[in-house]
Formats: C-alpha cells, sequence, structure tokens
C-alpha cells in the first residue's frame, strides 16, 4: 500500500479588504503624481474615490494640495465628498487656500462648503491664504464673506493653555508677507490691535520673526505700517518682551526710533525676566540704539549695565553709560512669603523682577501675571506699597469712571471696593484686595467645603446692596462672585454689564430669576453649568430641600417681598428658628374661635402634606401626649393645627419617657416633617388677616 500523499495549500488570495487598501494606496499616489489616466483605471477597478491615506488624506485633497484643478473636478464628478476631513480637521478648501487657486476654491464653495470653516486647530482657508501669501485667493475669499477678523478657535483645553486666538493678519506678520498686511488693513479693515490667547497683537507677531536675516526688512516694514495704522504700542509677547524690546533685539535703530516717538510707550518696562530694552541694547552691545534709549530718558540704575558692558570688553559702550550717569545699585531681596496661597508663586516673581513703579504700585501687564479676563481687559496681580492687590487698567476715561462706581461700594460689605488707584501716561490702574478663587472654582474644588446657606446668605446680601445703590448687574454667574482667603464672598462687575434700575422693575426682576439658577447651582455643588442646573438636580433628602425649593420658585415668580423679603426666608433660618416658629403658631391661634382659618388663604394652592401625621409619628410618642401625666387626656387629629399643638405641648410640657427615644425635639420634627415649615409659613404669610403671623426675627440673618 503506498503512502497517502502529502496535500497541497495554494497561498491564500487577497481578501477584498486588502484589495481596497492597495486600491486606494495606489489611488492617492496616482492623484499626487497627477496621473489622470491611472486614477480613472483605479477608480474603474473599484478604488474608492473617499479612500484615506495617512493622516487621514483623500485623493480630493491631496489633488488640491497638488493645484490639479482638472483632477479636482474629476474626482468630484466621480462622487468625492468635499466635506471629508484629515485627521487634523481639515478639508479640500482649507487645503485649497494653501494652494490660493481661486477657480478650486470656487468650485468647492459651489459644493455648499462654508467659507469660514476651519480646521481643530482654528484655521480657516482665509487664515491659510494669509499664511502663505496668496493674495489673490485672499481677495477672493474676502468677496465671498471670509470673516477678516476671526480668531483663531481652539479647544477649551488649549485656550487654558493660551494657544490659538491669532488672525490671518497675524499670520501674514509673522510670515513678512508685507503686500498681503497692508491688503488685509488698507482694504479689508484688519483690526491691528486684536490679541491672540497670549495677549499678542498683529506688531508683536511681525517683531518677534525679526531677528531672522531673511524676514528683518519685511519686519521693519510691516512693523512701521502698523504703527502708522494705529497698532498698539504696549501690547506684550508671551514672555512679556513689548515691541520695542523686540526692536531691539531685531537691532532696528528705524524701530526703536519709530516707537520712541509715540508718546505712550514705556521705555523702561521690562519682559519676565527684568530686562528693560536698554538692558538689551547694552547685552547686544549696540551703541547705536543704546544712545538713543537714552537720550530719550531710559533708566540706567536699573540693572548692572556697566558690569554687563565690561564683560562684553565693550569699551565705547561703557564710555556712554557713564555719560548717562550709570550706576551699580546691588539689590537685595528679602525673604518675602505673599498672604495668598492661590498667587503665591506669581506674586513671588513679581516682588523679585525689576518693575517700574507706577506711584506706590508694581505691576507686569502680561499673561503669566494675568488673572482674570474680562471683556474690558485683564485684571493683573500688583504689588501696592508691598500689599497683594488685583489690578484693572482702563483708558483714564474709562477708569474715572469705573474708579467713581467702585467708590459708591465703599459702605458695601458684599460688594467689591477699591483700595487704591494711580494714573499714569493716560491710563488708570484700580487696585482691588486680592481674592483668592471665584465661586465656580471654589464649588470645583472638592476638598473646599462650603457652607451653602451662609455662601448664599452673602450672594443675597451682595445683590441687595447692588440695588440699593440703584444698579442691576445684568450678569449674576458665579465667575463674578469672587472669595477671599477668608472665606468671604463679594460681588464684582468687571464686564460693565449693570445698568441704572430707575424705576424699571424687569431689571430687578431679572436679577431675581438670575439668582434663581445660582441658587441651585450653590445647592447642587455646581455640578452642572449655570444654565442647565434645575431643580431637579436637588437632593429630595436635603433637610432644606422643601425651603430650598419655595425659595426658587418665589424668586422666579417676582415674589412681593422682593430680594428683601427673601433674605429672611425660611430657607436661611437656623434649625432651631425653625421649631420656634412652628412651636409659636400654635401660641398665637390657640385662643381663636376658627383656628383652621388660619391656613386657609384666599389664593392657597398648596394642601397640608401630611394629612395623615398621626401614622407617621412614632406610636409611643402620641400615646403618652394623648395621655399626658398631670393633664387630662387629649387625641389629636390629622390636621395641621393639632400637629402644631402636639408640637408646642411635647417642647413646652417635657417627658423623659418622650426625650430618651426621639432625642432632640427640633432634629426629629423637622427630620419627620421636612415640608411642614414651609407649609405653615406660606398658609399664614398669603392670608392677610394673619400674614404678621410670618414675622419672624432669626439672629443668624
Amino acid at each position: 500500500m503506498e503512502p497517502a500523499a502529502h496535500s497541497h495549500q495554494e497561498a491564500p488570495t487577497p481578501s477584498s479588504m486588502e484589495k481596497a487598501e492597495d486600491l486606494a494606496f495606489e489611488l492617492n499616489v496616482a492623484v499626487r503624481d497627477i496621473n489622470t489616466k491611472a486614477v480613472l483605471e483605479l477608480l474603474e477597478k473599484g478604488a474608492d474615490v473617499n479612500s484615506k491615506a495617512e493622516s487621514g488624506w483623500t485623493p480630493l485633497q491631496s489633488a488640491v494640495q497638488a493645484n490639479s484643478e482638472d483632477l479636482v473636478r474629476l474626482l468630484l464628478d466621480k462622487g468625492a465628498c468635499p466635506h471629508a476631513r484629515k485627521d487634523n480637521g481639515g478639508t479640500a478648501f482649507t487645503e485649497a487656500g494653501i494652494a490660493g487657486n481661486v477657480n478650486i476654491l470656487t468650485l468647492l464653495l459651489d459644493y455648499g462648503l462654508s467659507v469660514n470653516y476651519h480646521d481643530d486647530n482654528g484655521f480657516t482657508a482665509f487664515m491659510e491664504a494669509a499664511c502663505y501669501g496668496r493674495e489673490e485667493a485672499l481677495k477672493f475669499l474676502y468677496s465671498k464673506g471670509a470673516d477678516v477678523n476671526l480668531r483663531r478657535a481652539v479647544s477649551e483645553e488649549n485656550v487654558k493653555l493660551h494657544k490659538g486666538g491669532a488672525t490671518a493678519l497675524m499670520d501674514a506678520c509673522s510670515k513678512g508677507y508685507f503686500s498681503v498686511v497692508k491688503t488685509l488693513v488698507q482694504e479689508m479693515g484688519a483690526d491691528v490691535n486684536i490679541c491672540d490667547n497670549k495677549g499678542r497683537n498683529a506688531l508683536i507677531h511681525a517683531l518677534k520673526e525679526g531677528c531672522a536675516k531673511d524676514r528683518y526688512e519685511s519686519a521693519v516694514a510691516i512693523g512701521r505700517f502698523l504703527l502708522d495704522h494705529g497698532g498698539d504700542v504696549n501690547s506684550k509677547d508671551e514672555c512679556g518682551k513689548t515691541a520695542l524690546i523686540l526692536a531691539v533685539e531685531m537691532q532696528s535703530p528705524d524701530l526703536v526710533t519709530a516707537l520712541l516717538e509715540k508718546g505712550e510707550i514705556d521705555i523702561d518696562d521690562a519682559d519676565e525676566e527684568g530686562n528693560t530694552a536698554l538692558m538689551v541694547a547694552v547685552e547686544k552691545n549696540d551703541c547705536n540704539i543704546a544712545e538713543l534709549l537714552c537720550k530719550k530718558g531710559a533708566r540706567t540704575d536699573v540693572g548692572n549695565l556697566i558690569a554687563v558692558a565690561n564683560r562684553n570688553r565693550a569699551h565705547n559702550m561703557a564710555r556712554l553709560l557713564r555719560q548717562y550717569n550709570a550706576t551699580f545699585i546691588p539689590e537685595t531681596l528679602k525673604n518675602w512669603e505673599p498672604n495668598s496661597k492661590r498667587w503665591r508663586d506669581q506674586l513671588k516673581s513679581l516682588y523679585q523682577i525689576y518693575r517700574p513703579m507706577i506711584g506706590k504700585l508694581k505691576v507686569f501687564q502680561y499673561i503669566q501675571q494675568r488673572i482674570r479676563y474680562t471683556s474690558q481687559g485683564g485684571i493683573y496681580l500688583g504689588l501696592y506699597g508691598g500689599t497683594e492687590v488685583a489690578v484693572r487698567i482702563s483708558r483714564s476715561t474709562e477708569g474715572d469712571k469705573e474708579k467713581r462706581f467702585f467708590e459708591q461700594c465703599g459702605n458695601c460689605e458684599h460688594l467689591l471696593k477699591l483700595f487704591q488707584f494711580e494714573k499714569a501716561r493716560g491710563y488708570t490702574y484700580l487696585c482691588f484686595a486680592l481674592w483668592e478663587k471665584n465661586l465656580e472654582e471654589h464649588l470645583q474644588e472638592p476638598e473646599d467645603q462650603m457652607d451653602c446657606k451662609d455662601a448664599l446668605r452673602m450672594i443675597f446680601k451682595a445683590v441687595r446692596e447692588l440695588h440699593s445703590l440703584g444698579f442691576s448687574h445684568r450678569d449674576l454667574n458665579p465667575s463674578n462672585f469672587l472669595i477671599d482667603s477668608g472665606g468671604k464672598i463679594y460681588l464684582v462687575d468687571f464686564d460693565n454689564k449693570r445698568e441704572l434700575i430707575e424705576g424699571k422693575k424687569e431689571l430687578v426682576s431679572s436679577d431675581l430669576e438670575a439668582l434663581s439658577r445660582l441658587v441651585l447651582y450653590v445647592l447642587t455643588g455646581g455640578s452642572k453649568p449655570l444654565q442647565q442646573v434645575s431643580t431637579e438636580d436637588l437632593a429630595a433628602n436635603s433637610p432644606d430641600y422643601s425651603e430650598a425649593l419655595d425659595l426658587v420658585s418665589s424668586l422666579v415668580s417676582h415674589d412681593e417681598r422682593g430680594l428683601e423679603g427673601l433674605s429672611k426666608h425660611p430657607y436661611f433660618w437656623s434649625k432651631q428658628t425653625r421649631f420656634k416658629f412652628l412651636k409659636s403658631i400654635w401660641n398665637k391661634i390657640k385662643d381663636l374661635q376658627n383656628r383652621k382659618a388660619v391656613f386657609q388663604a384666599p389664593n392657597a394652592t398648596e394642601s397640608f402634606p401630611y394629612p395623615s401625621w398621626t401614622k407617621q409619628i412614632d406610636k409611643d410618642v402620641l400615646n403618652i401626649m394623648q395621655k399626658p401625666q398631670n393633664r387630662p387626656p387629649f387625641k389629636y387629629s390629622d390636621d395641621v393645627v393639632n400637629l402644631l399643638r402636639l408640637i408646642r405641648n411635647l417642647d413646652e410640657h417635657p417627658d423623659s419617657r418622650i426625650s430618651n427615644r426621639i432625642g432632640d425635639h427640633a432634629e426629629y420634627f423637622l427630620k419627620l416633617f421636612p415640608a411642614l415649615t414651609i407649609y405653615v409659613y406660606n398658609s399664614v404669610r398669603q392670608n392677610p388677616k394673619y400674614s404678621h403671623f410670618a414675622d419672624v426675627q432669626d439672629p443668624s440673618l
């Protein structure tokens, strides 16, 4: 018998998936080679016109990158999706902005693409065209509605890292496209003073790249052009360098001269390392620029200028500095420790670096020292005569107006008050006592425990104080309530949204509605954004649940009590006050013929929440109360009058048998009947004949 032959296995044929991947790869290669014949053949073989190569590139995007109008048309006719996104969110349209081909841009717009669409890094086709100097494409996109002042939109995480926010003008400035810059400003009205998320305007973007040899001439031309068109000379880069410092680093006497001619410039401003423009000029041994600065009054008594010149063997520089009274003043800093824990590192840095003083104020207006951004500008850390402060910097006209408002807050306990102020070079520097965090930040930190009732008392008082000054706030959100190191809460309006009330009740009502959302936000620990939180998010087992619901409802309904009356709402009462209130009601109604009438207000909508309370209460307690020692027996019925009578009698005639069983009386009854206080309070308050029964004096209010 012959042995069985070994079976022969053929190599497996490629799967359909592998074939598709191969075709897709070949299609993208053919497109990038602009091989129209190969593209058609591959499509006929079944290649996916919308397949993606590395980094998510589609054939259509590759055709646009190759600047081939014929291939773009072909692929679109074959079903290519113009909306497909690369891994970075870019589309064929943003790629067309880079290529600068107006015909391709026109073709893609006909497919319904948005002219202001941006990729994941915030780049639009308009920005890409500016970035690559595609002036014809730029003009075309502008004619189609491109937003010339659109800032680079990035993720919230990147915003926190100060990324993004740049405009097309900044891109053109960074790349040195002078012609594009002129077109953007003169023909399209680009704003030269918009800042990116690092606080840099177009002038800073131009000068930061000016040190490169191939960018020097264009940077100087762009810089002078921006200065002639109102560029703000006090903007800084991410290292705190002003335009003047950057111009000195470029070693451009023309730009330095142009900047010094601007009256608003601070010649002695310093960067984050404490270097002034003169210090930079000395370090670079640029005598021409150093002399320009000295003639304009640059300080020579800060920094070790002579030592630097000597180290560089720059005898001419040392001689120049001595002509302008340069001296060596060693600075010895004591081991200073700020009071603020939150801002400790920034304050120590501010304390240690050189800054030109503004009166008694030391402040550094740059991003690392900024503690809050507002629609009116930044709030910065400062040291006023050694005191830690928050500084708001405004043009003198606006600053004087703000100063007058904050001075009105001087006698208010929970409105942010002005500490001191300084004026210099057309600016007003308003200084406030430094806070640690705002309400939103406080609630987001689990280690920070907040007494909600106490916090809301302060919040209510702050709003009442603002109303008493005649203003409605119009923006009662958690970020506008500031908390100092002692836990005290202050209300602020840095965005100037407040309005004079002047009899406009709707403004007050609007604040009360906003306050209702804020109450819910605080009570829910900031677990949801302010505009999303609702009463459904409240914990139903909270001891203040019923009172909190009623307080929110009262605020929303524009209750006739107003904020003054609602500040005395039962929600704010202590446990003992609530229990004393319930006891007091029986004492007030016991001699009335029709006691039940007290709880039957004409417009009452709520019914007694415990119609079977005798079945809810501890049976032994009820039996003892119905057969008390040394008093005649009494049978309690299931109504509010009898429940109040029992509460009053139990507390006024203590029985050790009951106390041993239920413990603290107030604790027991308020937990067993949590909605009783608010029901009784609203019932008597809404009854015109007995509303005075609801007047309660709580020392804690």
